[in-house]
């Protein structure tokens, strides 16, 4: 599945073109290297998500095509935040 679609499926970031741009400004990574949009994740990524001075690190649990709202979070497992709540 390609990373900007992930992060939209699991509500990490809220729509996908937003996901697309943060993957394009160099503000996403995985396993330690910048990635595009169109990265395909796997189950065991580490991803490294910043969200201006706040860092949010997660493994990939998952690759579900949809989710509802209540079962989005078991895409993921959060490794470590930094900086201001993010939720």
């Amino acid at each position: 599945m390609r990373l900007d679609k992930y992060l939209k499926v699991s509500r990490i970031i809220k729509r996908r073109t937003v996901a697309n741009e943060a993957c394009d400004s160099a503000r996403v990574t995985a396993n330690g290297r910048p990635v595009k949009a169109s990265y395909q994740v796997k189950v065991g990524d580490a991803l490294e998500i910043t969200f201006g001075t706040s860092l949010l690190k997660l493994e990939v649990l998952a690759l579900n095509e949809q989710a509802k709202k209540e079962n989005a979070s078991e895409n993921y497992r959060i490794l470590s935040r930094t900086g201001r709540d993010i939720d």
